[in-house]
């Protein structure tokens, strides 16, 4: 027991000390335009744990939502509870010393301080309960950007528009707090998103797994500078069609787009998987396929780059977590103060 204080301590000065603002047909790059470190394959780190939500800290190492709780990997490799009950899916730090909490439980988004005191940002939109706040994201005015799913029982979902239609949407809180829903009916069911780094486009993932012939596609809107999106923009970049849409994503610095999806054996009648496609694909920045990297283990939920070079790809998948080794460092996001 006192060992575990004792990380605790350690690890709340280190989140005050450092603040961060931040079988498929592909073109192979090669040379300086490797994905993957020479010989690198996925390897498995740990088994449970690890649903989904990966960030890495630099001194803290990797948090990941998963059992209930929000987990840490230390440096060294070391497992514990970092946040209890935590009811968690995506985590984002902001880049001043807080860690953003999508919480699908609670439903509602969060910011917990390095002192480890949690405050709630939004939990209702124009008096209705969100959904389910799944991912999120952030543009360099320090911006949030979280996607509002609904999966499972539908028969508390309080989001709908005047007609009476069911909404599961993206919405943007300010700096200020003011919440501001962006997508409502353009996407199917919102899942990972990201902001590019210029601020010029928000990538979305419309993951509608549970429904047979749902959406499984990543769309890409462009961003206006007021964070609000451009519905006539809306643009197909990849179509998963009848296996496991696309789920959580990021950036390398380079622009190219990772994203965890697809499935290696069928789920009837939702998702089928023929062949097997559970991995990461990698987009150019204009939304060319340029790699797929498999994984073998279904539910690949998300990814996170991490290490001190930020070469190292963390990818979750059902449960468990995995690492690649990379040529390119991952996107780091600094945000105007």
């Amino acid at each position: 027991m006192h060992s575990t204080r004792h990380h605790l301590r350690l690890l709340v000065s280190a989140l005050v000390v450092i603040c961060f603002a931040g079988g498929l047909q592909a073109d192979e790059p090669t040379g300086d335009d490797a994905i993957l470190a020479p010989g690198a394959k996925p390897v498995l780190l740990q088994e449970h744990g690890a649903g989904e939500g990966p960030v890495w800290h630099g001194m803290a190492g990797l948090l990941t939502s998963g059992d209930g709780h929000i987990n840490r990997r230390d440096l060294q490799g070391r497992q514990s509870v970092f946040m209890k009950d935590a009811g968690s899916n995506g985590l984002m730090f902001d880049g001043r010393c807080g860690l953003i909490i999508c919480e699908p439980v609670r439903r509602l988004v969060s910011r917990r301080d390095a002192q480890g005191q949690v405050t709630v940002l939004t939990e209702r939109y124009e008096g209705q309960r969100y959904n389910q706040p799944n991912d999120l994201t952030m543009d360099s005015k320090g911006r949030i950007y979280f996607s509002d799913p609904r999966y499972g029982d539908r028969s508390n979902m309080e989001m709908r528009d005047n007609n009476g239609r069911e909404i599961e949407g993206v919405y943007r809180i300010d700096r200020d707090g003011k919440v501001t829903r962006i997508i409502t009916h353009e996407v199917d069911r919102p899942n990972g998103l990201v902001v590019t780094a210029d601020d010029k486009y928000l990538f979305v993932a419309d993951n509608n797994n549970n429904t047979v012939g749902g959406a499984r596609k990543l769309w890409r809107f462009d961003l206006r500078a007021d964070g609000t999106v451009d519905p006539a923009s809306q643009k197909l970049i990849h179509d998963w069609k009848t296996t496991r849409g696309p789920d959580g994503m990021k950036l390398d610095v380079r622009g190219r787009l990772y994203v965890a999806a697809g499935l290696n054996k069928p789920n009837p009648p939702h998702e089928t998987a023929e062949p097997a496609t559970a991995g990461v694909y990698v987009f150019s920045p204009e939304g060319k396929l340029l790699k797929f990297i498999p994984i073998p283990r279904d539910e690949v939920t998300n990814v996170a780059f991490g290490g001190s070079d930020r070469k190292t790809l963390y990818v979750t998948a059902g449960g468990s977590l995995w690492s690649i080794a990379v040529t390119t460092p991952g996107f780091v996001r600094n945000v105007s103060q």
